[in-house]
């Protein structure tokens, strides 16, 4: 069987794992074995779609060391796989706690953003283990005080709206402590289901809910 074909097929599709496939034929003299690591790297090109997508998250937090919170999920975040450079920090602003118990201490909130090549579904899962490594319960009540807070706003263009994930994030055209520190790095995006920018949504939230501007670099 004549294999350099297929190997020319599967380069044409794109497959990112074929990238090496020179380098491993000149070091292997097994068809077999060629034509394996092929589907193997095209498996891989499939599961990831090997498409980087400008994906952003928001982090709150209100309980203990709030800016340390903050800073350790960051950490987290860029350590996980698929998350590409740049990553694009927000500046740290504090705001009023909104739909929380009474008597709430205020928040630290802001977004950072990335290059991301894997599935938005893993993607949220990962966020939750990293909630619950900082202390979050699983079974955290909604709209209380919280130590952390990892809400995945948007990956791409891709409209997802099921139950275990929406993208881009229902609410947060609607939320100035998410649009205020995304304006920071990201103020003329255009969310796929929205027309305006980020920058004149936050216009039309006016002055409410203010959200102060601590410090840019932490």
């Amino acid at each position: 069987m004549d294999y350099q074909p297929a190997a020319g097929t599967l380069l044409d599709a794109g497959c990112a794992g074929t990238i090496a496939v020179w380098s491993f034929r000149a070091r292997s003299r097994n068809p077999v074995a060629l034509l394996k690591g092929l589907i193997a790297g095209c498996l891989d090109f499939a599961r990831h779609d090997c498409r980087k997508m400008k994906t952003a998250v928001a982090l709150g937090s209100n309980l203990g060391d709030r800016l340390e919170n903050l800073r350790a999920a960051r950490r987290q975040i860029i350590e996980l796989d698929w998350i590409r450079p740049p990553v694009l920090s927000a500046g740290i602003y504090e705001t009023e706690p909104v739909d929380c118990e009474p008597g709430a201490s205020k928040f630290l909130n802001t977004v950072i953003e990335f290059d991301f090549e894997g599935d938005p579904v893993q993607l949220l899962e990962q966020l939750a283990r990293i909630e619950e490594s900082l202390g979050r319960n699983p079974h955290h009540p909604k709209n209380v005080s919280r130590r952390i807070d990892i809400d995945l706003l948007y990956c791409g263009d891709q409209l997802i709206d099921n139950e275990r994930l929406q993208l881009p994030h229902p609410r947060m055209h609607l939320r100035k402590f998410v649009l205020r520190p995304l304006a920071d790095i990201r103020e003329d995006l255009v969310l796929p289901n929205q027309r305006k920018t980020v920058r004149e949504l936050l216009g039309k939230l006016g002055e409410s809910g203010d959200a102060i501007r601590l410090m840019g670099d932490w």
